[in-house]
């Protein structure tokens, strides 16, 4: 798919991986519409890029098709939703404190999974009904697994069921979406240069740096808005998760 002139939307779009997609839209020429859970930092990305911010909590029903109706408002309808929004957190399901309290469970897959799905039924439903492109092409949905989705660490539970989800979405999604022309993917990055590394002490990120074998580095936000990109670009991708982790296997611990 050409990307100039296109309605994109992007979510988690604040920071990280999100905010260097955006970036790399805007850059190319589409309308992008930035989603956050906090709006200031969505209005930075947006006003950087010429876009427009939305305040959204991916895992709301109706504070997604809010955003969604907004960005149709602003740009017509989606043909590129690219999900970045996600959560992190690191709990043991059995912890000194006894066992994960199930909201915390349900906290990571609502904005994970079923954040990645609420924004993805959405714009699916926007793209069915767009004219074709060329090879009858409605629309492109890019999705975040991870790594952690086939080697799930030891207090990654919550985080690995959630980004296995997606994984397991992206085929069905994109046999299912076939019919329309929307092509459905996703990335599973490895270790990546985000906020969340990059505040951790010095020496636990070259630790960290050190199990990755080639390049022996953290991933950069732009190498994944590369990958976007191409998976946009490129009509025959679809249906797959592609790993971004520089052949990366994590360990248990």
């Amino acid at each position: 798919m050409e990307i100039r002139g296109v309605a994109a939307v992007v979510t988690g779009g604040g920071s990280g991986l999100g905010w260097e997609t955006a970036r790399m839209l805007g850059g190319l020429g589409a309308k992008v519409a930035v989603l956050d859970l906090d709006g200031a930092k969505a209005g930075a990305v947006a006003k950087e890029i010429g876009g427009i911010a939305l305040a959204c909590d991916v895992g709301s029903e109706a504070q997604a098709e809010f955003a969604m109706q907004e960005a149709r408002a602003a740009h017509g309808p989606a043909r590129i939703l690219v999900n970045c929004a996600g959560l992190a957190p690191a709990r043991r399901i059995v912890g000194r404190e006894g066992p994960m309290p199930l909201a915390e469970f349900e906290a990571v897959i609502r904005v994970n999974l079923i954040g990645s799905f609420n924004l993805m039924r959405l714009a699916a439903a926007e793209m069915s009904g767009l004219d074709p492109l060329e090879d009858g092409e409605r629309g492109v949905i890019v999705s975040t697994a991870s790594a952690a989705a086939f080697e799930g660490q030891i207090g990654q539970a919550a985080y690995a069921a959630s980004k296995a989800g997606v994984v397991g979405l992206t085929l069905p999604a994109a046999r299912e979406l076939a019919r329309y022309g929307i092509r459905v993917l996703a990335v599973a990055p490895g270790l990546m240069a985000t906020p969340l590394l990059l505040g951790m002490p010095q020496e636990v990120q070259r630790s960290l740096e050190q199990s990755v074998p080639f390049p022996n580095r953290f991933g950069q936000p732009a190498e994944f808005a590369a990958l976007v990109r191409h998976m946009i670009e490129n009509r025959m991708l679809n249906g797959t998760v592609v790993r971004l982790d520089g052949a990366l296997r994590m360990a248990p611990r």
